[in-house]
């Protein structure tokens, strides 16, 4: 049962309200994501009197505020467990062994897509890529990554979770906490957990050492000056650009002058973290 939005929880929910939205000075209306997540962190969902107080607090309709709110899956429009098990089954996770560890769980937990155990403790979820793709498969628990999984080590997991044993995830945060408490920190409230000094892991590393090894570079870019004007000629006629697209990574071509957007330049180069 969800506690109403009255007394001291309306007043705890209002000054903290006021913390967020004094964030946007210029346009209160962009403190509606983290205002979300605040009544996300009080109800464990984004509950009708949620909405409402948003909308209030904005200035804005019910109907805008649903509108964002259903929009993006980070909400929740049911009460969610304590525990959001997200388990990736984009194209490289789910080659890698995605698809079964969603399986083994869903097998294992008795529940399906965005459904609770009978408990409260997990839902589960398919996930869209968090960009992790360096260590597929990936699963997320509160939005915290576990790395490498396989559907024994992901059931480990969930059983540690419903079992109240801590838990930690393969980097970042010390520990996992509910997902309420992450609702908060995702309304910008930090809790001390998360470790921000990390950088970027061996497997996000593997590629950029290599290209360095081997001397790899990729070609420079043109810049806005050389852009082809509607009197230039067509772009495959010019010497050497068609041969500059299918060219290996050992012997990368430098695109010709005044090239287009079709001329490989360095923006697909790799990055550092």
């Amino acid at each position: 049962m969800v506690e109403p939005y009255e007394g001291a929880k309306l007043e705890r929910l209002a000054a903290d309200a006021a913390t967020v939205v004094a964030r946007y000075p210029e346009e209160p209306r962009s403190a509606l994501l983290p205002l979300l997540h605040l009544v996300q962190s009080e109800d464990g969902f984004v509950s009708p009197d949620g909405i409402a107080f948003c909308a209030r607090t904005l200035g804005l309709s019910t109907a805008e505020v649903s509108a964002v709110a259903t929009f993006y899956s980070q909400y929740k429009r049911h009460p969610n467990g304590e525990y959001t098990v997200g388990v990736c089954t984009n194209t490289l996770c789910a080659v890698m062994g995605g698809d079964a560890i969603f399986e083994e769980l869903s097998e294992h937990l008795g529940v399906g897509h965005d459904e609770t155990t009978p408990d409260g403790a997990i839902t589960l979820e398919r996930i869209e890529c968090n960009a992790a793709c360096d260590y597929a498969p990936v699963m997320m628990v509160n939005w915290e990554f576990f790395d490498n999984q396989t559907p024994e080590s992901a059931t480990a997991v969930v059983d540690g979770l419903r079992a109240g044993t801590p838990v930690a995830p393969t980097r970042g945060a010390s520990s996992v906490c509910s997902f309420k408490q992450m609702s908060r920190v995702l309304a910008g409230f930090p809790d001390g957990r998360a470790d921000e000094g990390l950088g970027a892991g061996e497997a996000t590393l593997a590629g950029l050492r290599l290209a360095k090894k081997k001397g790899w570079k990729a070609p420079a870019y043109a810049g806005a000056g050389d852009a082809e004007t509607d009197e230039s000629p067509a772009a495959d006629a010019r010497p050497g650009l068609a041969a500059g697209r299918h060219s290996s990574v050992d012997t990368p071509s430098a695109p010709p002058s005044g090239g287009t957007a079709d001329t490989p330049t360095g923006r697909d180069a790799s990055k550092e973290a």
